[in-house]
């Protein structure tokens, strides 16, 4: 009945959705396993992607030949440049987006590649012969074999859905669980545990009073995400977002479900997402604040649903509908459905390569929230991941594995992997160290060309940034060429209170002053009008921040060549850690349990200190 797959990805969510395009489209025969076909990359929580470096992974993943970033732009109903008023290594894109269209778009975007098979059903448990995996068994106990097999179990592992004091199991709200897989993997000696995340109600907003609201609109210029042309939406088009807030009558209401609350009675063991917390969290943890602010999203063009981004709870229905109609505007509202929290299993991703690949069983490959993490973008760059090194891997060539230094990704991969979690993971802009070099407009700079490399880019990606890449450079050599009279500037200069200018200056020395930006210096000197203005917009935006932050960039990079001396230092398999008394009890548990593969990484393991890596260096005899 079934082929042996070269890749068997588990799961049809973001993680699982971008592992199945990616070896698919690389060359790998890929059967995708989903409980459900109707739910094909659901957007589980917020109809949204993107956001506070969130937006900087997915720009990576279509960087890299990835999908999601097309979906994200094809589904868009509103876009917004977070950050803009800090430097561009925090400015991150974010999109609403129509929560059907997008999983639709999906769906249609995986039945189009010819390598991609389905199937419907549970996965109960894995083929598994001499510590490598060899296929799957499902609920209907059809074996199905694979040289590869990408978990990308989100939610499911176990999951309990929790609301007020009734618990019941399942995947997500009106789904079932999967069970077999988590006591399977104990067995084969995998460590486990528990974490929860959480939803807000779902909200009809023909029972919204949006005027007692503030308007969000979205940007006037729609950037995206894909860097290949894909049709955006246009700004006038966007549907509006609000903004409301809660109250101490609303907070008041909510304590008083305290007592039937699952995570206050202990009823929940697992720990929840400290950046993403729950209302009752909020008024619990930040006792001080008389209010909380919610934003009121729409979920699509053709839906009245409402999506209350702040509001998230498992507290009693009841609860949550007496508090909500306090919140001005809510004060009619009616519930689609209520909040609710879903704790589920997680396997320490301490325990996989940087391949994603399980360190236990050969060719079996761990993506998404089934490593701790949060979020879908950070779900979708993992299966991107571990469906590339699937692939690699069936036609025995090198893995592919992203540094810290070359993106958001590999700043997440590393983190997982070296420090672990014990709380659901997000990535935010503090955890790179590189951000300046890590920038969403760059992403294709750095990352297309290696794309293309492995199969994955298209010629077509390739040859985009490579344009892209020449017009830079001819607009920074315009800049440097140009010069501006103080005659023909100084009026401008003034009137923004910048000192003007006695002599001749180059254009790109006055571009390094604050608050004046290429587009200024073109509408005041002809000369610069002239040699650019067939430029497009992201070419000369790029040009001007390569420009202004050219002393930070160079000083990052130089930091990235000098941690690249720890990089290349190779710590053989057979290392004995045990033997080294000098180090740290903590730090020999840690570099035993983990096995890092090279100094660098060695000192980015948590417990791991400068004197611990000082010793290791002088026991390699360096």
């Amino acid at each position: 009945m079934f082929n042996v797959y070269d890749v068997i990805v588990v799961g049809a969510g973001h993680a699982g959705c971008e592992a199945a395009a990616a070896a698919a489209n690389m060359g790998s025969s890929v059967l995708l396993i989903t409980m459900n076909m109707q739910t094909i990359a659901q957007m589980s929580c917020n109809p949204a992607m993107g956001g506070i470096a969130k937006g900087q992974i997915v720009r990576e993943i279509d960087a890299l030949g990835g999908t999601s970033g097309i979906i994200t732009d094809l589904s868009t109903i509103q876009f917004r440049m977070l950050n803009r008023s800090k430097g561009p290594g925090m400015w991150s894109p974010r999109s609403q987006n129509d929560r059907e269209m997008f999983a639709n778009t999906w769906r249609e975007k995986l039945e189009s590649i010819p390598n991609v098979d389905f199937w419907q059903d549970v996965v109960k448990g894995l083929i598994v012969s001499r510590e490598t995996v060899k296929g799957v068994v499902t609920g209907m106990g059809i074996e199905i074999f694979g040289k590869t097999v990408i978990l990308t179990n989100g939610t499911f592992l176990n999951g309990v859905i929790h609301i007020g004091e009734k618990q019941f199991g399942g995947g997500r709200i009106g789904e079932k669980n999967a069970t077999g897989i988590t006591e399977q993997l104990v067995g084969f000696g995998f460590e486990t545990a528990r974490l929860k995340t959480g939803t807000p109600p779902r909200i009809d907003g023909r029972s919204l009073d949006y005027s007692k609201m503030e308007v969000q609109e979205g940007d006037d210029e729609v950037v995206g995400f894909s860097y290949l042309p894909i049709k955006k939406i246009k700004p006038e088009q966007q549907k509006c977002c609000w903004i409301t807030y809660t109250s101490s009558v609303v907070h008041e209401i909510l304590q008083t479900g305290f007592e039937k609350s699952p995570m206050y009675q202990g009823r929940i063991k697992g720990s929840g997402p400290r950046y993403c917390p729950s209302i009752e969290d909020k008024i619990n943890r930040f006792a001080e604040r008389d209010r909380h602010q919610l934003f009121v999203e729409p979920e699509g063009w053709n839906t009245v649903e409402i999506y209350v981004n702040g509001f998230s709870t498992s507290l009693p229905e009841d609860v949550q509908f007496k508090a909500l109609r306090m919140v001005p505007g809510f004060e009619n509202c009616k519930f689609f459905r209520p909040g609710y929290a879903i704790e589920y299993d997680y396997f320490p991703p301490t325990q996989l390569k940087f391949t994603l690949e399980t360190k236990l069983i050969k060719n079996l490959f761990f993506a998404g929230q089934i490593n701790g993490t949060t979020g879908y973008e950070e779900a979708a760059c993992q299966g991107l991941m571990a469906g590339i090194n699937a692939h690699r891997s069936v036609i025995e060539q090198e893995p592919v594995v992203l540094k810290r230094s070359d993106a958001y990704i590999g700043v997440l991969i590393d983190d997982l992997i070296n420090k672990g979690t014990d709380e659901p993971y997000r990535m935010f802009t503090s955890r790179a160290e590189y951000r300046t070099l890590l920038r969403q407009d760059n992403g294709d700079l750095r990352l297309t060309e290696l794309g293309h490399k492995i199969g994955l880019a298209t010629d077509e990606r390739l040859r985009i940034m490579e344009e892209k890449n020449k017009q830079v450079c001819s607009i920074k050599q315009s800049l440097s060429e140009i010069s501006v009279s103080p005659e023909t500037i100084n009026d401008y200069l003034l009137s923004i209170d910048s000192s003007p200018i006695s002599e001749k200056y180059k254009t790109e020395k006055l571009l390094l002053r604050p608050g004046i930006s290429i587009e200024d210096l073109m509408n005041n000197i002809p000369d610069l009008i002239s040699s650019l203005k067939d430029f497009p917009r992201l070419a000369l935006e790029q040009a001007e921040i390569q420009t202004k932050y050219e002393v930070y960039i160079e000083k990052e990079k130089e930091l990235v060549k000098k941690m690249a001396g720890l990089e290349d230092l190779i710590i053989p398999e057979s290392f004995n850690y045990s033997k080294l008394t000098a180090l740290s009890t903590e730090a020999r548990q840690k570099l035993d349990k983990i096995r890092p593969q090279t100094l660098g990484q060695a000192s980015r393991i948590s417990g791991v200190n400068p004197s611990d890596v000082q010793i290791l260096m002088v026991f390699m005899g360096r």
